[in-house]
């Protein structure tokens, strides 16, 4: 049971790490500014999501016997896609700044659902 616990505090820091680098990476993009372009800022980000991602996984399976059950684990999957689809738009893909920026509020929106999610562990948290 220690392993789960440690993971969790884990994950619970990965999902801060990795919210904290999306909103900052989003004002530098809304900014136009360079810092976009460092090697930190393309590295860092995909540390972060793999840990997130890895201890997910390994509490979805231990603490919940995922993929049978519970359904909110997999709508919080379901989500994550969507998440990411949106992160892509808003800081690499989008052709126009508005669109960018219109993704990247879509993205914090279902940050939020999947966090609410977490909390309640409901597929309507809402």
């Amino acid at each position: 049971m220690e392993a789960y616990v440690i993971t969790q505090y884990v994950h619970q820091l990965a999902v801060a790490a990795t919210l904290a680098l999306f909103v900052l990476r989003g004002g530098w993009m809304l900014a136009g500014s360079a810092m976009l372009s460092r090697k930190w800022v393309r590295i860092t980000p995909h540390i972060v999501d793999t840990v997130l991602l890895v201890s997910a996984l390994y509490l979805a399976i231990v603490g919940w016997g995922w993929p049978l059950t519970p359904h909110w684990i997999t709508a919080k999957l379901i989500a994550l896609v969507a998440y990411i689809a949106l992160g892509v738009i808003a800081l690499k893909r989008g052709p126009t700044k508005a669109i960018r920026a219109v993704a990247f509020v879509g993205a914090l929106v279902v940050f939020a659902y999947i966090f609410q999610t977490a909390l309640t562990k409901t597929v309507m948290p809402w």
